[in-house]
């Protein structure tokens, strides 16, 4: 049996990010077999028991996820072509008033709030942001299987058979779609739920078929909804909820 990267075992386990996972076996919170393990770059059996130590997991349960209401004309991450980040609207101030999370807000829950998947300039809706790297490696990881949930509005006219192509039949960048669901709403919104997110996807997916996207509002990921939520304010991921 060959031997595998601890950081490696470690993100494909859940336990952490990779990141995270180099950070804590240099300080010394990552145990094998019940042994602490310090050095970067260990390579161990995939049988082998991995857990993290105390420090490791308060330190965990004191990161934080954001969820935002992000309005047009804000980037997902970096900013770009003078558009502000999506993060610059998270402050006191713009706080849901229902938030029904104990946590108070600090300056501190913004140190390392990355987005967990992206929504367009021209989209609105949901937005996670997250200092978790498990919830980011859930969100976004490679086999991701989080549903995303968007209200679409399409000008245009559908082609034979277009709908059935949205649900399953597109191809983008060369590579098959995986399965949709897209189902009418009304006469001009469509209900799309998708399990990957390439770039401008759903806009790109649309134009393919005869349609224009006049708008777009990501309403769930996962269990989460984005319920009243309004535009331009946050509240905090509670313990009781999970995507």
């Amino acid at each position: 049996m060959e031997k595998i990267r601890l950081s490696k075992l470690m993100s494909e386990q859940g336990l952490c990010s990779r990141r995270e996972a180099d950070s804590y076996i240099e300080r010394g919170w990552v145990l094998v077999d019940g042994v602490p393990v310090t050095e970067l770059g260990t390579r161990i059996l995939p049988t082998q028991a991995i857990t993290l130590s105390p420090a490791a997991r308060d330190r965990q349960q004191a990161r934080v996820t954001v969820l935002l209401h992000k309005p047009v004309g804000y980037v997902s991450g970096q900013p770009e072509k003078n558009y502000k980040p999506a993060i610059t609207l998270i402050s006191a101030g713009s706080r849901y008033r229902n938030d029904r999370s104990p946590l108070r807000f600090s300056p501190q829950h913004l140190r390392g709030l990355a987005p967990a998947g992206r929504l367009d300039i021209d989209s609105t809706g949901l937005l996670v942001l997250t200092q978790d790297g498990r919830i980011a490696k859930r969100l976004i990881g490679e086999n991701s299987q989080i549903e995303k949930e968007y209200l679409v509005r399409v000008s245009g006219r559908l082609k034979p058979e277009g709908l059935a192509l949205l649900n399953h039949g597109l191809s983008l960048d060369g590579e098959r779609l995986r399965p949709a669901q897209v189902s009418w709403q009304n006469r001009d919104q469509l209900r799309f739920v998708l399990r990957q997110g390439k770039k401008r996807q759903i806009r790109r997916m649309c134009e393919l078929v005869g349609l224009t996207v006049t708008g777009l509002k990501r309403v769930r990921i996962g269990k989460v909804m984005l319920g009243d939520l309004p535009v331009g304010e946050w509240r905090y991921l509670r313990e009781d909820e999970s995507f």
